[in-house]
């Protein structure tokens, strides 16, 4: 392998790994798990997240309290990245979607921008300082499909309960999906793997 090759493959590592860090980061905010989303970060880090600044410990402390007051179910989409790296360090902008059904509507809906910078420390990439940018917040209603899915209808299948911790399906190896019956039903709601 050639040197630029070499750095070719680096670049590659870097940009997959800073990413599956972003992923984890909204993974664990949506499961509601505070060690996720806390080893995104490195101990000194700030993040200025619009009206909360502070250090990992207490944006976790912020966030997980904000959650368990008002929402019940939440999702942190990441959309276009741009990654910029340089050496140990590396600057990003992600664009964020976020949906929180809170316990009486409107639910919220929000997108903006996550400006990062990333430190590589010991071989390990994590967020060393962060700026969120909300450029817009919208409230929403219920749609029909969703009290339908509330009052028991299965017409569309039955689905596996969100749940915003470490039970939820996402978390089950091996993975628990419904297996047919003899009888050529699938197993009914609740009745997963």
């Amino acid at each position: 392998m050639t040197p630029t090759q070499e750095r070719q493959l680096q670049d590659l590592v870097d940009r997959q790994e800073i990413w599956s860090l972003l992923l984890r980061y909204g993974r664990g905010l949506d499961r509601r798990d505070w060690a996720l989303v806390r080893g995104c970060y490195w101990d000194d880090a700030i993040d200025d997240h619009h009206s909360f600044v502070g250090t990992p410990d207490e944006f976790v402390r912020w966030a997980f309290a904000g959650f368990k007051a008002g929402y019940h179910v939440q999702h942190h989409g990441l959309n276009n990245h741009l990654l910029e790296l340089q050496g140990d360090n590396a600057h990003s902008e992600t664009y964020y979607t976020f949906i929180a059904y809170n316990h009486e509507a409107p639910h919220l809906f929000s997108i903006g921008r996550y400006i990062d910078h990333f430190q590589r420390r010991s071989g390990v990439w994590k967020i060393a300082d962060r700026i969120t940018v909300i450029e817009k917040c919208y409230g929403l209603v219920d749609h029909p499909l969703d009290a339908m899915s509330r009052a028991g209808d299965t017409s569309y299948g039955p689905l596996p309960p969100s749940v915003p911790d470490r039970t939820d399906v996402s978390y089950i190896r091996p993975l628990p999906v419904r297996r047919p019956k003899q009888d050529g039903e699938w197993s009914a709601p609740g009745e997963w793997g």
